[in-house]
């Protein structure tokens, strides 16, 4: 079916979900927003809530439905699954979250189903490339959340360490969205200067214990938000808002999102969060970006960690 491009969906509407709903709220990128849950008085609930603000917001038409209602959407986000509990990896989360995106996507495929599917829960990574599988669409189409988070929490660290502003830091985080995922140090840029050469400016120095320190603190940020708060939402919903505005916009972006990938970096059967080019379509282009022998060592061993834990659950 022809997708409306002005119409999503959100799939799951706990804390992540009703967060990008409001998210999406805010941005005033859609007129219609289609919300789904197991508790369909939960969606009916959120629905209401965010419609309270309208007067106040941009036009749009928030409502609980169901699969039926989501065939012509441009996106449909899938939120749903179980929380990653404190102690927990995002791993642990796969057999159950796979059993839970199977039925999904069996429900959503039954409706000829012709937008792009944007994946969410975790593991991330795992789930985008079962959607994939499961779904039969592209994989242009298939997109997980990915890493785009863990790159904001390292372009905040390192604006702050650098003081300047995040916003001119240009630096990716790739691989398994968990505790396999790696900095790419090599290509990291402050508006086109490398890490030594700003430094040097800056009179600051930026040692290995510097870069490990924080890259020690993006791995445990999830863990510490969960333990003080019982789950992370809005930094993901900003995340999610972010992938939302380059596919309905258009706007070309490169975003180190979760994609199938087809030999890239010599991989292939899993996703990982790769550089990719996000416009209408979803993916335009995936992005072998220059990685340097350690980094082009520890993305591998991402993958192997990944396949070992996806086979563990097969």
């Amino acid at each position: 079916m022809q997708a409306n491009p002005r119409k999503a969906a959100i799939i799951g509407c706990g804390a992540v979900g009703a967060s990008i709903a409001f998210r999406f709220l805010q941005q005033g990128l859609f007129s219609q927003l289609v919300l789904l849950d197991a508790d369909h008085n939960k969606a009916e609930g959120e629905a209401m809530d965010l419609s309270d603000g309208l007067p106040y917001g941009t036009a749009m038409d928030i409502t609980a439905g169901g699969y039926s209602d989501l065939a012509d959407c441009m996106l449909v986000v899938i939120t749903a699954g179980v929380n990653q509990k404190p102690g927990e990896t995002r791993l642990d989360l796969i057999g159950k979250n796979t059993a839970i995106m199977r039925d999904i996507i069996r429900q959503l495929t039954a409706q000829e189903f012709g937008g792009i599917l944007l994946i969410v829960s975790n593991p991330v990574d795992v789930l985008t490339h079962a959607a994939y599988r499961l779904s039969g669409l592209p994989r242009e189409r298939v997109i997980g959340s990915g890493t785009v988070l863990d790159t904001a929490r390292l372009k905040q660290l390192l604006g702050e360490e650098l003081r300047v502003d995040s916003r001119n830091v240009h630096a990716f985080i790739v691989g398994e969205h968990g505790d396999s995922e790696l900095p790419v140090w090599s290509g990291a840029n402050v508006s086109g200067l490398d890490l030594d050469s700003f430094c040097r400016i800056r009179q600051k120095t930026l040692r290995p214990a510097d870069m490990q320190r924080i890259y020690q603190e993006i791995q445990g940020s999830a863990d510490a938000i969960i333990r003080r708060k019982g789950a992370t939402y809005y930094g993901i919903a900003m995340a999610v808002g972010r992938i939302a505005a380059c596919i309905i916009k258009d706007e070309h972006a490169v975003l180190p999102v979760s994609v199938a990938l087809e030999g890239e970096y010599g991989l292939e059967g899993l996703a990982l969060s790769i550089p990719a080019i996000v416009g209408r379509g979803g993916i335009e282009k995936v992005l072998e970006i220059p990685l340097n022998e350690r980094e082009q060592a520890a993305l591998y061993a991402s993958a192997r960690q990944l396949r070992q834990a996806m086979g563990s659950c097969s």
